[in-house]
């Protein structure tokens, strides 16, 4: 949820602010802002919540903290490459590829009832699914629309 509400509050306040300064809403330049900010924000979770994101991952997946840290790595990495036009495609497509690539660890996360943020087993969520799921579909067509096209 945290994720989305920064996505939001980003692309208005930049949507405002490119009013403001601009004369006109720059659409394409807030969605990329609000994706780039909320990249850098999932990402910290990667570094802050290492042991816990490990948890998301099921048992036969080897060297998971090196997997949790080098997918915040790629999120920020990616977070720049949007506003490099050269790699600006690239990077969204592989942003999609990501977001696709993710959505398994989060069902595995909700059925399991990992709580990432105290690396401790809950309960079972399966509500929160109903959330994720279209969260994560967002994402695909936001950084499709913003990012690629």
């Amino acid at each position: 949820m945290k994720p989305l509400i920064v996505l939001l509050v980003v692309f208005v306040a930049s949507l405002i602010f490119t009013k403001l300064f601009q004369n006109r809403a720059d659409y394409h330049f807030a969605g990329k802002l609000a994706l780039t900010v909320m990249l850098v924000f999932t990402a910290t979770g990667h570094f802050v919540y290492t042991r816990g994101m490990m948890m998301m991952l099921p048992d036969f997946i080897m060297y998971k903290e090196s997997i949790i840290y080098l997918t915040g790595i790629l999120e920020i990495v990616a977070s720049a490459g949007i506003f490099f036009p050269p790699l600006q495609n690239l990077c969204g497509s592989l942003l999609i590829l990501f977001f696709v690539l993710l959505l398994p660890a989060n069902i595995f996360a909700v059925t399991h009832g990992v709580d990432y943020q105290s690396a401790t087993y809950g309960p079972i969520n399966l509500g929160y699914l109903w959330f994720r799921v279209p969260f994560q579909l967002l994402l695909i067509v936001w950084t499709y629309f913003f990012v690629v096209k």
